[in-house]
């Protein structure tokens, strides 16, 4: 069976816990990971949950590494120019190649030529635009 990623297993949770409820079943959001969690074979949601967060893990950011990604709906490539704390709460700034405009109205406009911003383990800052997009989204360019 194909690993999906850990929103899709989430996804399906919150799904099979609204089908049973609409069928007069309550189960918590918990027990519903759980049921996910062994449709894939795992023992357990943290097993699961390890698994799948292992095989969505990005390669090790550095300073130096060359970067793609979205900042404010923008596309963006550029440099890691600092860096700092840990995997999972990563402080980042990136120099970018060509100037970004973070506006959307055509009477005004912010050029940035370097973003900051604080990353996940996924690559993806928890702040979110007002359309659920994250801010920031950072991926190692390929070489």
């Amino acid at each position: 069976m194909t690993q999906p990623s850990l929103g899709t297993v989430k996804t399906q949770a919150k799904a099979l816990r609204q089908a049973l409820q609409a069928q007069g079943t309550a189960i918590s959001h918990a027990q519903a990971l759980e049921l996910i969690a062994r449709q894939y074979g795992a023992r357990d949601w943290n097993t699961l949950h390890a698994r799948l967060g292992q095989r969505n893990a990005p390669a090790e950011l550095a300073l130096g590494t060359k970067v793609t990604g979205h900042y404010l709906g923008q596309t963006y490539s550029g440099v890691i120019v600092a860096l700092s704390g840990p995997s999972g709460n990563r402080h980042v700034e990136i120099a970018l190649d060509q100037p970004i405009d973070t506006v959307r109205f055509d009477s005004f406009s912010n050029w940035r030529h370097r973003i900051r911003g604080t990353i996940g383990e996924d690559g993806r800052s928890s702040r979110k635009t007002s359309d659920g997009s994250p801010h920031l989204t950072v991926i190692i360019a390929p070489s």
